[in-house]
């Protein structure tokens, strides 16, 4: 199968390319890149105007297998990934039951095989249960093919568990992904402690929570030479903290979602749960601070933290909604809409961060539109105009706060392994 994306903006962070160029596909690989190309037989595309970047990925997502198919599954999640432009993806093993052992990574990786639209990638527990009282079975799970561990939604409350963690998940250099908030300063509450959440009345999770669980982790991992990722950083000060360890030489890195570089607790309402995330919308500094820490190289990677729920539970009351909202399909939109058109970021660093800051932060030989890489490629219209509509969604998740909004910048085909997989917005 060949295909020539022609005419485009080719951006290729790992190699600093940028420039107009043709790509030619061939047998699922990047053929050549330049001008004029041609080849016989290939389909050819006009993608004059438009980007062409290495595919999308996103570290951070939840499926929901096994046991939560009814709010998504590996099917779902799939197309909704191909349809935000995403070719890689992977999944949180907060499932029921979770993804503690061997045996259920490579039925997760089987079931991808079979009814996926694109890559995904299995993260596999710390802790049995992720209770963070035992280890579980990391090594066989690593042989298993798990790209990475975490306890997400769970705070690893002792020290020395973790500590372990990082000393045996050393010797097969694969990384500790750590959701961060101390959980006795968070009890109860429902989003960011401030002057918004005193004003509606509603219990508050303070920046220190997340603050120190950082600080903690990060001194850990420096400790036993391990490495660190910091899941969905939200505060100002974590930041810092995560770029004064990084010239430490501590090898910790971290990711941050749209909503935490665009969105803050003012954007709380009541009567719409779709803003409840964990960790919660913080104020306009922090927002601020995510921005500087994309620009300067402290922050590695923009994930979504794809969180889909079935309708009768967002539907609920602010303080009893779960957190969390799909977002696979919004994000391309909201990055350029909110950062790119209002020239806070540039175009570059965005794709970097979506794609060969990810791939390096997790050692995937993804990320490159290089020549003889893997064809995985994605072309966004940076000036397309459309409006967030959940009834187009495919993800089986519909409460998101970007619904109804106007956006500026859209993925409009996904290419992966050389095949076409969305074209226009349509999963194929």
């Amino acid at each position: 199968m060949k295909l020539i994306l022609k005419g485009g903006r080719v951006i290729n962070p790992a190699e600093q390319f940028d420039a107009v160029a043709d790509v030619l596909i061939e047998d699922g690989k990047i053929k050549a890149i330049g001008q004029d190309l041609t080849a016989e037989g290939a389909e050819v595309f006009d993608v004059t105007g438009k980007l062409v970047t290495p595919g999308l990925i996103d570290m951070h997502v939840h499926f929901r297998e096994p046991g939560q198919e009814a709010k998504e599954d590996f099917e779902s999640g799939s197309k909704a990934a191909a349809a935000g432009g995403y070719t890689t993806v992977a999944t949180m093993p907060n499932t029921k039951p979770v993804v503690d052992t061997a045996a259920i990574v490579r039925s997760l990786e089987k079931r991808a095989e079979d009814v996926a639209k694109v890559h995904i990638r299995i993260i596999g527990a710390v802790t049995k249960g992720q209770k963070g009282q035992e280890l579980a079975e990391l090594g066989d799970m690593v042989e298993a093919g798990a790209v990475a561990f975490s306890d997400d939604g769970h705070f690893d409350p002792t020290a020395k568990v973790l500590l372990n963690a990082y000393d045996y998940l050393h010797t097969f250099d694969k990384v500790i992904i750590n959701h961060e908030e101390e959980p006795s300063l968070v009890e109860d509450g429902v989003m960011n402690e401030g002057h918004r959440s005193a004003m509606l009345g509603m219990k508050g999770r303070p920046t220190v929570a997340e603050d120190i669980a950082v600080a903690r982790d990060i001194l850990l991992a420096e400790y036993a030479g391990a490495r660190v990722h910091v899941a969905h950083i939200s505060s100002g000060r974590s930041v810092d903290l995560v770029r004064q360890a990084k010239k430490r030489g501590v090898r910790v890195t971290t990711e941050v979602t749209p909503h935490h570089l665009t969105m803050t607790d003012e954007c709380v309402n009541l009567y719409d749960s779709s803003t409840k995330t964990n960790p919660p919308l913080r104020t306009q500094s922090d927002v601020d601070a995510m921005v500087e820490g994309l620009k300067d190289g402290t922050i590695d990677a923009i994930v979504t933290d794809h969180s889909p729920h079935a309708q009768e539970e967002k539907d609920r009351e602010y303080i009893y909604a779960p957190s969390g909202f799909p977002g696979l399909e919004t994000a391309v939109g909201v990055l350029f809409t909110d950062l790119c058109h209002t020239g806070r970021v540039d175009i570059p660093t965005i794709i970097e961060k979506m794609t060969w800051g990810p791939a390096k932060a997790f050692k995937l030989d993804a990320g490159t539109i290089s020549v003889g890489a893997n064809a995985d490629v994605t072309v966004i219209d940076p000036e397309l105009d459309w409006t967030v509509d959940a009834k187009k969604f495919y993800t089986r998740g519909s409460h998101s706060p970007f619904v109804g909004r106007k956006l500026k910048g859209k993925a409009v085909m996904t290419i992966v392994d050389g095949k076409v997989v969305m074209k226009d917005g349509k999963v194929l």
